[in-house]
């Protein structure tokens, strides 16, 4: 008699672990609860019992991404203080160092995935899961001596670089890691006349094709650039009380 092959029980963590490989593979736009049935081998009507439906799915996903952060910023956190993450919060004596460490975790996430930015941009509710990773950003301002005032218009100021990425100045569509430069560089150049300097820096700064991006303009150095110059401004409101 041939041994039949057990396959593993459909769960919701299941179903979000091949949402997330497929995403990987083809992109976000390959993601729909039917192509997830023919990839689990199951019926797309039995994936309703985890997920509900498409939106459900999505915002799963992003749950996946903030536990894949939160996992990046543990490790990357405790791996400064012997293996104790609560103790480097609260004992480290440069919070800008922390709060890099913070944002440079999240943004391996991001660069793992890069249809990540796209899909946290396209949630019409913030899941809870995302406030947590806010939470513990902004628990190190304030143990840092940031007040709860300067905190909040830091929060502002970060904005999604707290989740790993730049929003996209121009083109938001291209967060999604739809990277097409021949493309970016046609858009500037019918509006050149009109837009000299936007078409002047756009050729000046637009970088090789191979150059990991989030977007056109989202590389790793640029990214640390502004991270850095925002942590050194706040530590100098903090330090003037203004």
């Amino acid at each position: 008699m041939t041994a039949r092959i057990k396959r593993a029980p459909l769960s919701r963590d299941r179903v979000l672990e091949s949402a997330l490989a497929l995403a990987d593979a083809e992109g976000l736009q390959a993601v729909t609860m039917r192509r997830l049935g023919d990839e689990l081998g199951v019926e797309a009507m039995s994936l309703y019992y985890h997920l509900p439906g498409k939106d459900g799915l999505l915002d799963g996903l992003v749950d996946t991404l903030a536990g894949q952060i939160e996992y990046e910023i543990e490790h990357a956190v405790a791996s400064r203080a012997g293996g104790n993450s609560d103790t480097a919060l609260t004992a480290e004596q440069d919070w800008r160092a922390v709060l890099r460490r913070r944002c440079l975790a999240a943004r391996r996430v991001m660069v793992r995935h890069p249809w990540g930015p796209g899909l946290l941009a396209s949630r019409k509710a913030v899941p809870f899961s995302v406030y947590l990773l806010f939470e513990g950003t902004l628990a190190t301002m304030v143990r840092g001596g940031l007040s709860y005032h300067l905190g909040h218009q830091a929060l502002h100021a970060l904005g999604s670089m707290v989740l790993g990425f730049a929003q996209e100045i121009f083109s938001p569509a291209q967060a999604a890691g739809d990277v097409d430069p021949d493309a970016a560089d046609a858009e500037f150049e019918a509006v050149a006349t009109a837009l000299p300097y936007l078409a002047a820096m756009v050729a000046v700064e637009m970088h090789d094709n191979d150059d990991p991006v989030l977007g056109w303009c989202d590389s790793q150095t640029e990214f640390e650039f502004t991270l850095d110059l925002l942590l050194d401004g706040l530590e100098r409101k903090r330090l003037t009380g203004s």
